[in-house]
């Protein structure tokens, strides 16, 4: 491919994208979310395309090893999507049938098909109804009760940004000898610490989320804090892990310094090519100045909304700081899902895009059908499932959209 040819690309892309904009502007002149794409992300983009590198190539390195420092770990793998990257942690723990794994109800869907994958089974506990993350005294009703030693691990989810307590899944996972993992993939430089009520701490500072447990995980889609198109992170500690999952992403092959066509294992092609590293690690550079924005927009909206006595605005503990991910507000608690969906419409209406996060997972036609839950299973996940409603957030939103998008919102509550 010439010069010539990869600029033709180039702006054959972007003229697509704009246009796809447009569209998009049509239908919500405020979006939901947005890239904070720069001159420099373009830069090096465009500089991986004009190499011979384009996969397996110096930035797949450059950002395994960027990104596991930051989360203050040993190794990297990065591969193509978030979910790749919990299936590959679930296979490498050896997780496998009829093994069963706690973890959240509420949460994105990837966080329970990763243990179906391996036909494990997501064992759900409900979920607190300040941070929305699950109980720890759930988690440890459900592993006083599993006489036949079926659950092997905790999948902690740090929900919309904001850490799980770290401190109690740390007391469970060594009282009752089940591994641990973090699926951090909303929550990329986040901060926490020990809570002040506790005797002994093991965190007396503030640490990075993705330091927690046997392996970590971060995701990449164009609405998280950084964004790679489409990717994920696995971080650790474990050189087991980590050889194991650059195995397994690149069809079980045995090292990628050994034979090309040499396959050990049954494996997948869960790889992520340079351009998309080139494009994280250009965000990932800029890290602090992304969360430093993305923290003066969440405490704007709450100096708006804090007052509204219609709504609770997102919760964050004494011990942790979020990244934020998203903002999600609750509507009170006299509203039902039908008058959130109906605010909702008249919002897109206005032209503020928002949606509910997240619909539960057991609830899924899916689950279900496979599993047989029923509404009234999780009541506080279903609640609070019934009365989320996220506003647009990212890093261009200024303050004049901000205002619109809460005077939008006071206007349609209101007129109910």
């Amino acid at each position: 491919m010439t010069t010539d040819d990869v600029d033709y690309v180039i702006e054959t892309v972007n003229a697509l994208c704009q246009k796809h904009a447009k569209a998009s502007n049509a239908r919500a002149a405020i979006p939901l979310a947005a890239p904070d794409i720069t001159e420099k992300s373009r830069e090096m983009v465009m500089d991986v395309l004009r190499s011979n590198s384009l996969s397996f190539g110096p930035k797949l390195e450059e950002f395994e090893k960027t990104g596991a420092a930051y989360a203050g770990r040993k190794y990297g793998v990065a591969v193509n999507s978030g979910t790749s990257a919990l299936h590959l942690i679930i296979r490498t723990l050896g997780i496998a049938d009829g093994d069963q794994v706690i973890t959240s109800p509420f949460s994105f869907i990837a966080s329970a098909n990763c243990m179906l994958f391996e036909r494990a089974e997501p064992l759900f506990v409900d979920i607190n109804p300040d941070d929305l993350n699950f109980s720890p005294a759930l988690i440890e009703a459900a592993l006083k009760k599993d006489s036949k030693k079926r659950i092997k691990a905790i999948m902690a989810v740090d929900i919309f940004a904001h850490p799980v307590d770290w401190e109690a899944l740390y007391d469970l996972a060594e009282k009752y000898n089940v591994r641990l993992i973090e699926d951090s993939s909303e929550a990329l430089g986040s901060l926490y610490r020990s809570p002040d009520d506790r005797t002994v701490k093991r965190w007396k500072k503030s640490v990075k989320t993705g330091c927690f447990g046997d392996a970590s995980v971060f995701a990449f889609y164009p609405n998280k804090q950084i964004t790679t198109g489409e990717g994920g992170l696995i971080v650790t500690d474990s050189r087991h892990i980590y050889d194991m999952c650059r195995s397994l992403r690149n069809q079980g092959r045995a090292g990628e310094s050994e034979d090309w066509f040499g396959h050990c294992r049954l494996g997948y092609n869960y790889r992520i090519s340079d351009i998309n590293c080139a494009l994280g690690l250009s965000q990932l550079n800029r890290i602090e100045e992304i969360l430093k924005r993305r923290r003066s927009i969440a405490a704007y909206y709450h100096e708006r909304l804090k007052p509204l006595p219609f709504l609770t605005p997102p919760y964050s503990a004494p011990n942790v700081e979020l990244s934020w991910f998203v903002y999600v507000v609750r509507l009170a608690k006299d509203f039902k899902r039908k008058d959130r969906d109906a605010i909702m419409k008249r919002l897109r209406e206005k032209g503020v895009a928002c949606t509910n996060y997240f619909a539960p997972i057991h609830l899924q036609p899916f689950y279900r059908t496979m599993f047989g839950f029923k509404p009234g299973d999780f009541p506080v996940t279903e609640d609070i499932a019934g009365r989320t409603l996220a506003l647009p957030f990212f890093n261009a939103i200024n303050t004049e959209q901000m205002d619109y998008v809460v005077d939008s919102l006071i206007s349609v509550v209101k007129k109910g």
